[in-house]
């Protein structure tokens, strides 16, 4: 039988749901792909803020649809995109491989920004911590996909836009980045960098040959991150972010909760060896000892 695989349309989509259809028949699990491409809402919509359309879920949720209703087997997505609560009926099946998590400016360098200088991004975790690094520059709207916002910065003026460095790897434009940001200044978005695929639940062909590709140490650092992000809760809007290094049973994670501002910048670190008792763990300690509640009760007034 073919193995249907849903993705969204862009090249970069493409390319990852490529991937690991490549990844599926070079282990001889599958020998026939189709792809399934769908329109998201974050797709139709290139002009709202990702956080007033719905943020996370905006790239997902129409994939995932696909996979529900049986036109598709497997969805393909870019782990950074997907909710911390996978919809009832599907499985995050695999997590095979995580690129360079990093952020990166493409145009002029952080450190060679002039006062008042602009720079493009439509997420607000990138401009809060960015907002903190520099609060002298001023920040504009920017949607769409790689080309697109590489495109905009011309057209819009922007001095810099800040996208992923793992996009820009995986589409050959690697040497279009001025200024790959550390994590300690720029925390990456949970899952970012990441592949994630699904599967529905009660398909067992289907996961037993999805986990022959899931990497188990990649995957166990994701979930510490999604973890942290399901416990922070659904409705939270702030900026966030979290990336984990796992070394054998060792799970590291760094994780952020700022204003949208960027006046208020929480961090934590926690170690343990559970995923979500790590993941946990760092929210709450943002949330109750680091006065991060108090942040979600203002940003509700």
């Amino acid at each position: 039988m073919t193995l249907r695989i849903a993705t969204r349309a862009s090249a970069l989509a493409r390319w990852q749901a490529e991937r690991v259809g490549a990844r599926l028949v070079a282990l001889g699990k599958r020998d026939d792909i189709e792809y399934v491409y769908v329109t998201t809402t974050g797709d139709a919509d290139q002009k709202s803020d990702l956080h007033v359309i719905g943020g996370q879920g905006v790239f997902t949720k129409e994939v995932q649809q696909a996979v529900l209703d049986g036109r598709a087997d497997i969805a393909v997505h870019s782990a950074k995109d997907l909710p911390s609560d996978t919809p009832a009926g599907l499985t995050l099946a695999a997590i095979p491989e995580r690129a360079d998590p990093r952020d990166a400016l493409v145009g002029v360098p952080l450190a060679e920004l002039g006062p008042g200088a602009s720079i493009g991004t439509g997420s607000v975790r990138r401009r809060a911590q960015l907002a903190a690094l520099r609060p002298d520059v001023s920040f504009g709207p920017l949607r769409g996909n790689i080309e697109t916002r590489l495109r905009k910065r011309v057209e819009l003026g922007y001095d810099a836009v800040v996208v992923a460095y793992a996009a820009l790897e995986r589409l050959g434009l690697a040497a279009e980045a001025t200024d790959v940001l550390d994590p300690a200044d720029l925390l990456p978005q949970v899952g970012q960098g990441a592949l994630a695929v699904e599967c529905r639940a009660d398909d067992r062909v289907t996961l037993a040959r999805l986990r022959t590709i899931d990497d188990a140490q990649i995957h166990r650092g994701v979930a510490a991150e999604r973890a942290f992000l399901s416990e922070l809760g659904g409705g939270c809007n702030l900026p966030c972010g979290a990336l984990a290094a796992v070394d054998g049973n060792d799970i590291v994670l760094d994780a952020l909760l700022a204003s949208l501002d960027g006046q208020i910048v929480l961090r934590t670190r926690v170690a343990g060896e559970s995923p979500r008792d790590v993941g946990m763990t760092a929210a709450n300690d943002l949330l109750e000892g680091k006065g991060g509640r108090r942040l979600l009760e203002m940003e509700t007034t």
